[in-house]
């Protein structure tokens, strides 16, 4: 495994891969699990040369306490990924990525004004930001993302369309932990009471596909925010029955749209993010 701490490093490496390798680039901001893992795996299957890059990008943190919270773990990162046969590790610094101060702004349209774009104003800007340096910098053939981040995968399929990059953006389902937690980073930042509690946010979600034929659909989130709620650890910030394609709410069953369920909460100081598929 290759480990390249500079844009110019991983430049030159691209440059000596062989024209017709499939190039597959798994983007993270480290403290990895197995859902990122599971990223990795699934891009050693599709291609001949996977890069990951680990970087905690600054731009898309609306909160300056939540930057610098968020978990950072290199050495551990760099034995899991030699662990799943990584070729190549991309670990930049800040000012390699944005030597001098990123202003680009994006028209990402609707995507970026509803659920996440709604509760962190910039949030996808910084996004955007990050993911067109990097895809300039690895040129992939494919990208691979989670589905736990859903809008973030609408907004990069946005990105690709907006600017004719000539990547494939892979998605792939969520990894949960046994009692249903969708693993994420931030997991490891909860108290283990906090751990607990945080079970219930899966729970629900499965619980409300199952009363999906019973409730109406404003009758359904009402039902969700509120058996969260009522958890004394849980706050939640919103649940939104969205159009998958266009994220746009939507208010009835009988829309003939693919319909995901997207939850944001949060217990303490820490935000947790989740979704179903409804059908």
């Amino acid at each position: 495994m290759i480990i390249l701490y500079s844009s110019s490093e991983l430049l030159n490496y691209r440059k000596k891969l062989e024209q017709d390798v499939i190039v597959g680039f798994v983007p993270t901001m480290g403290a990895l699990h197995s859902g990122h893992l599971s990223l990795v795996k699934r891009a050693k299957k599709e291609s001949g040369t996977v890069i990951v890059s680990i970087f905690v990008n600054p731009t898309q943190f609306n909160d300056p306490g939540d930057l610098n919270n968020y978990p950072r773990t290199q050495a551990e990162d760099l034995s899991l990924l030699e662990y799943v046969k990584t070729d190549a590790v991309f670990i930049p610094d800040v000012k390699d990525i944005y030597p001098e101060k990123d202003t680009r702004v994006f028209d990402l349209g609707n995507l970026q004004n509803v659920m996440e774009g709604l509760h962190r104003p910039g949030h996808f800007n910084g996004v955007a930001q990050v993911v067109t340096k990097l895809f300039d910098l690895v040129q992939p053939h494919k990208a691979f993302f989670g589905q736990k981040d859903f809008q973030q995968l609408a907004i990069i399929k946005k990105l690709v369309e907006l600017y004719s990059y000539n990547i494939e953006i892979i998605s792939c389902p969520i990894v949960r932990e046994k009692d249903g937690l969708a693993m994420s980073s931030r997991n490891r930042l909860l108290t283990v009471r906090q751990r607990k509690h945080a079970s219930l946010i899966s729970k629900t979600l499965f619980s409300a596909l199952r009363k999906k034929h019973r409730l109406t659909l404003p009758e359904l989130k009402k039902w969700v925010i509120k058996t969260l709620d009522q958890d004394p650890l849980i706050k939640v910030e919103y649940f939104e029955i969205v159009n998958s394609n266009s994220l746009i709410p939507v208010d009835s069953w009988n829309d003939p749209a693919p319909k995901t369920g997207c939850v944001a909460v949060k217990i303490g100081n820490i935000r947790l993010i989740d979704n179903v598929f409804f059908n």
